[in-house]
């Protein structure tokens, strides 16, 4: 997923990178659930160093989108992937085997509004966190740029 000779950080988090380094090695065939739900690779460059980062996070769909919460568990502060994400929106993906590129988008309120029950069925937690923090929790959307062998 990085290119030959670039390096990717995992996250701080101890769990999240053990789970990162499973799921990559693995070929995308262990580590791709957290909680019984599915969860995907994201990587993205941090806004201050330029550097390639990795994290595990629960999605859902919108027909072939792929869309993440922007939750930290309900904390009153943006995740640090989703600051990153709004400094730069090109990203690499994984979701099983399959590696692609894509370009995240931070939905609008109608659109939030329209897909958050499905996510909510998917991960009954957001509907906690959300009613725990005061900060409007965003809701990204992964759009395929392409394959990321092409």
């Amino acid at each position: 997923m990085v290119a030959d000779g670039e390096d990717v950080v995992l996250s701080p988090v101890g769990w999240v990178a053990a789970q990162a380094k499973k799921y990559e090695e693995s070929g995308g065939t262990k580590g791709t659930t957290v909680m019984g739900v599915p969860c995907l690779l994201l990587d993205y460059r941090g806004r201050r160093t330029g550097q390639w980062r990795r994290t595990v996070l629960i999605y859902g769909r919108d027909g072939e989108d792929y869309l993440l919460v922007g939750s930290d568990g309900g904390a009153d502060r943006h995740p640090q992937w989703y600051l990153n994400l709004e400094a730069d929106p090109d990203v690499r993906v994984r979701v099983g085997a399959e590696r692609f590129t894509a370009r995240a988008e931070t939905l609008g309120a109608e659109d939030k509004e329209r897909v958050w029950p499905g996510l909510v069925e998917l991960f009954p937690q957001y509907a906690q966190y959300r009613r725990k923090t005061e900060r409007d929790i965003p809701v990204v959307r992964l759009r395929r740029t392409q394959a990321a062998d092409d």
